[in-house]
């Protein structure tokens, strides 16, 4: 059986599993690996492409697994480019490079690193189906994998953790689960027809939009606090005015154009925190 969908080939198959890089929802996690880095001060190269490289691995295993459920498992999807056995092998290959940057982390970065990281690949992998039916884990998977990604980050570089990369790991799972909550909201009459609990469907489409807002809100105020207390940097005040103004705009949008902007407005964020703590080290 051919690894694409509908055609064999070495072209077909090649494209069938690049269809599962997503770089809307891959390049953030990739991105906060080398910003845990750059928070730590000094970058080791090679412990950092590796660690990066991880993260890459365990995001997408978690895109092949979810599109390997909603399709063969659970018939949601219409289509899918991949064939199932193709799915097996995607998440075969995924998940050997996954455990073969852990290998490698261990000499270059120490066990720390290996014990941060692993969890991004066990919750890539446990997202559908076991995941996902819960209003707490449907919506922390993604925010929980991008701070796990920071903490490793700054790990592999500095062997240690130390309580500014633990406060950007917060800042950055309080304020995406707040984005999530706004992105499940897009298949709120699907998730409710077929009993899928996200916090749309649990709390409602108006009340989880409150929760959301109000969670991103605690970020951003987590965020004017620790730079006050000279914790971040004080130029971090400007990502968090810049995602203020984005969810100013997207509070008014529906579903669908909220996420699109918020999912952006996260990409400001973390270039604005990246840039402060570039011209400003911390440490």
């Amino acid at each position: 059986m051919p690894n694409a969908g509908r055609e064999s080939g070495v072209v077909p198959a090649v494209r069938a599993l690049a269809s599962q890089v997503h770089p809307v929802f891959m390049t953030p996690p990739v991105a906060s690996s080398l910003f845990g880095g750059v928070l730590a001060g000094r970058f080791d190269l090679a412990a950092g492409l590796v660690h990066a490289t991880a993260i890459f691995a365990a995001v997408y295993t978690a895109h092949v697994k979810d599109g390997y459920v909603d399709f063969y498992v659970r018939d949601e999807d219409d289509d899918h480019p991949l064939s199932e056995r193709g799915c097996k092998r995607a998440l075969v290959g995924s998940s050997a490079l996954f455990f073969g940057c852990l290998l490698a982390l261990w000499p270059l970065a120490g066990a720390l690193t290996v014990a941060l990281t692993l969890p991004t690949w066990l919750v890539a992998y446990h997202h559908a189906p076991q995941l996902d039916t819960n209003p707490v884990t449907a919506t922390t998977g993604y925010p929980l994998g991008i701070a796990l990604a920071i903490l490793g980050g700054y790990a592999a570089q500095a062997g240690t953790l130390a309580p500014i990369a633990v406060a950007f790991a917060a800042v950055f799972l309080v304020l995406l689960s707040g984005v999530k909550v706004i992105d499940d909201a897009q298949d709120f009459d699907y998730d409710r027809s077929i009993e899928k609990r996200t916090v749309a469907v649990t709390l409602g489409p108006e009340r989880a939009r409150t929760a959301a807002y109000a969670l991103m809100t605690t970020a951003l105020l987590l965020v004017v606090a620790l730079a006050a207390l000279a914790v971040f940097p004080p130029s971090s005040v400007a990502a968090a005015a810049g995602f203020a103004a984005v969810a100013g705009v997207a509070s008014r949008a529906d579903p669908e154009l909220a996420t699109m902007l918020l999912v952006r407005g996260s990409y400001v964020f973390l270039a604005l925190l990246l840039g402060a703590v570039w011209f400003r080290p911390l440490g």
